[in-house]
């Protein structure tokens, strides 16, 4: 039996879970205040302090630390590379101390992980990052030369849901194409053709549907007016757009149980952008079915939305016709990454190497 620590850091929490295999022994989400955080001056000095939030944790539990097998953590903001699981090494760690392609409190998990492992002698990964790309090359096209499309999408959890699924339909995963939709605070929609995701909405930022959060693709000329008009600054604007539109600015709200109550209290505007953000959602699954021919073996619904009933049954109405439908709600991060480095462990799958 493997035993594996998962951690996955948020901005403000840091979730931890012992996995034996498959089976999660122990999970907890220990929050970090902002009067903390506020002596760190880059996210990556959080790395001493989190490390010892998360031993301490740990000894309280009476966890035997030289029980562990090996360490998964979230990828973070890295050179887009292939999906799989990738062992952390020194040149990850060195990119990511450094924010070479940016800075997000994801980027500590490795670094913690990799403090950990070299402390306890064991194996610690990372597994499909956000910063995955699979893309075909027209899918990189914008239009416009100097723009290129980029591939920032909910990786961990479309990679995880189209394989749990290829489990349940006995077929291997490079074998089927499948359309995943990860229905969160964000949405993205990825065309997954024979293992590898060939398109996907940037879901980062915001491209594709509107979501709960975020603004989704916008007409080009209404955007430069909107940017000259508004005089703000390019990160302003994208903070608002990448967290405070969708729901949050037409409802006031980002979530669902909440937009729910207000259409069952017969609130039409809330129903009217319920059924909007549905919309987008299943165009985006029908523009996908077009990139893979129409020849799709199945649709995933997934992500915290998916735990929404109406949502999901609104959404096959319109999109049962090109597939089956799967449904696997949550983002299943925990899970995913313990079964990522669980099939390097078990010689399912090779570990990769970071190498740019």
């Amino acid at each position: 039996m493997h035993k594996i620590l998962v951690l996955n850091p948020g901005s403000t929490s840091t979730k931890i879970a012992l996995f034996e295999n498959l089976v999660q022994a122990k999970v907890t989400c220990l929050p970090h205040s902002s009067q903390e955080l506020a002596r760190f001056r880059e996210i990556a000095d959080q790395r001493s302090f989190r490390k010892e939030v998360i031993i301490r944790w740990l000894h309280a539990e009476n966890i035997n630390l030289a029980s562990f097998t090996a360490i998964a953590a979230r990828g973070g903001l890295l050179a887009p590379l292939e999906g799989g699981t990738y062992r952390i090494n020194l040149n990850m760690i060195r990119q990511l101390e450094a924010g070479v392609h940016g800075k997000h409190a994801a980027n500590l998990g490795a670094l913690i992980a990799a403090d950990l492992g070299e402390m306890l002698g064991i194996p610690m990964f990372i597994v499909d990052p956000v910063v995955v790309d699979e893309l075909q090359p027209p899918a990189r096209i914008s239009g416009t030369p100097g723009i290129e499309r980029r591939s920032v999408f909910h990786a961990l959890n479309q990679k995880a849901s189209a394989k749990k699924t290829a489990l349940l339909l006995d077929r291997p995963y490079e074998q089927l194409n499948l359309i995943v939709a990860h229905l969160g605070g964000g949405i993205s929609v990825g065309a997954h053709q024979k293992g590898r995701v060939i398109d996907v909405n940037e879901a980062l930022t915001g491209e594709g549907p509107f979501s709960p959060e975020r603004t989704g693709s916008l007409p080009t000329t209404a955007l430069v007016r909107y940017f000259f008009k508004h005089k703000a600054a390019p990160e302003k604007l994208i903070r608002e757009f990448s967290g405070r539109s969708g729901w949050v600015a037409y409802l006031g709200t980002n979530d669902s149980r909440l937009v729910e109550k207000k259409i069952d209290s017969g609130d039409q505007n809330a129903l009217f952008y319920f059924e909007a953000m549905i919309y987008q959602i299943v165009k985006e699954i029908g523009r996908n079915s077009a990139v893979l021919c129409g020849k799709v073996d199945q649709i995933i619904l997934t992500g915290g939305l998916a735990h929404t009933p109406r949502l999901v049954e609104k959404i096959k109405e319109h999109v049962q016709f090109i597939a089956p439908v799967t449904v696997l709600p949550g983002e299943n991060e925990l899970e995913a990454l313990a079964w990522g480095a669980l099939r390097v462990l078990t010689g399912l799958e090779p570990a990769r190497d970071y190498l740019f």
